[in-house]
């Protein structure tokens, strides 16, 4: 046996060389706390986080953060953290929640924010979240109620932030985020066109298109389009806001006699293989 086919056997110091792992994934799209444990052969990994999107009050709900980072160093075996957070939830009290950070390892590694609930009784909108990593884009902001209730922001983006919910309509998001939800959209006073509807919100497998903000309609709040391949937000209905898109998307706000929704929840991605690598470089499924 010659040189270098002993080392290609051996390694140069002797050992026997561990061979690299196929490309693969794995994603966590339920709210908990995970365990992931790199597989034989995984050295490098790299990772998206979207944040739960806030929930609706009277005001919508913030759109969550996305954050992705490449080139995560692992060691085959061990175990790492994966948190999924949860979407806002909503209901007739006060009891308005934010959108849960998602994040892999920790919150400085790379992370997600979760988007901020809108008041209840008040007038104030949810922020959109932030995020942390290589690159990605905030969630877009829910849009205050006045009269009526407010729409939900859309999810952030690859590179881009996630579109603002506006009074009469939403904002477009960036970089493939989610569209920003509509606000009441009409002087019409009656209880069920007084809802605002949800953000779109985000896919997990890399940038793709923007998502489209909801367009002016005389018969409430219309929802967002999702970015980069996420779902829709919901349009408003009689009574309740719009549900924000998964994943991160905002949830509609609904001012007077009604409840506002919940946002999207979050989700976490995972990806390894050679030539792969966030926003947008193999990341579909292998």
């Amino acid at each position: 046996m010659d040189l270098t086919s002993r080392n290609l056997l051996f390694g140069s110091a002797g050992g026997v060389e561990e061979e690299a792992a196929a490309p693969s994934q794995q994603q966590f799209t339920s709210q908990g706390t995970y365990s992931w444990v790199a597989p034989a052969g995984v050295t490098s990994v790299c990772a998206v986080c979207v944040g739960g999107g806030g929930g609706g009050g009277g005001g919508g709900g913030g759109g969550g953060g996305l954050g992705w980072k490449n080139n995560i160093t692992v060691s085959p075996g061990s175990s790492y953290t994966v948190v999924v957070g949860s979407g806002g939830s909503a209901s007739s009290s006060n009891n308005i929640i934010n959108g849960g950070d998602s994040y892999f390892i920790n919150s400085s590694t790379v992370k997600g924010g979760g988007g901020g609930s809108g008041n209840r009784n008040g007038n104030g909108q949810g922020a959109g979240g932030n995020y942390t990593g290589d690159g990605g884009g905030n969630g877009g902001n829910g849009s205050v109620a006045t009269q009526w209730g407010g729409g939900g922001g859309g999810a952030g983006g690859y590179s881009g932030n996630g579109g603002n919910a506006n009074t009469y309509y939403g904002d477009n998001g960036q970089g493939g985020g989610g569209g920003g939800g509509g606000g009441h959209a009409s002087t019409d006073s009656n209880d069920g066109q007084r809802k605002g509807g949800g953000g779109g919100g985000v896919g997990l497998f890399g940038q793709g298109s923007n998502g489209t903000g909801a367009s002016y309609t005389s018969y409430g709040g219309g929802g967002g389009t999702g970015g980069s391949g996420g779902n829709n937000g919901s349009s408003s209905s009689t009574h309740f806001g719009g549900s924000g898109g998964q994943y991160g998307g905002g949830g509609g706000g609904a001012n007077g006699y009604g409840y506002g929704r919940s946002g999207g929840s979050g989700g976490v991605r995972i990806i390894w293989g050679e030539g792969r690598a966030y926003p947008s470089t193999n990341t579909n499924n292998v």
